[in-house]
């Protein structure tokens, strides 16, 4: 687990990648930011990654800005976990084969 990169939350979807490398360059090296972008309309979907120089500045960057005030939001800001392994959207979990609907 990398604990040097970071979950920025509660982006204001005008908020541009280049905008939070600014902003997290006052706790330290910011070596990546990753914006999430809706795969279809390409506009953000009000959460990032930022990877960090060093562990400290990561620590350093949840003390400075978790729930601080960023473009008109406060922010939620920790270390990344591990994505979790979920099931296929749309995947029918639990349930046996799906019954054949009479016909109207």
């Amino acid at each position: 687990m990398n604990e040097s990169r970071l979950f920025v939350g509660n982006l204001s979807y005008r908020t541009l990648e280049n905008d939070l490398q600014d902003y997290f360059a006052q706790a330290g090296v910011v070596s990546s930011v990753d914006l999430m972008l809706d795969k279809f309309t390409g506009k953000s979907r009000g959460f990032a990654f930022i990877e960090m120089g060093t562990v400290e500045e990561a620590n350093k960057a949840v003390e400075l800005f978790h729930n601080k005030e960023f473009q008109g939001r406060n922010l939620t800001v920790n270390i990344a976990r591990p994505r979790e392994e979920r099931p296929p959207r749309g995947a029918r979990m639990d349930r046996g084969p799906r019954e054949e609907r009479p016909q109207a």
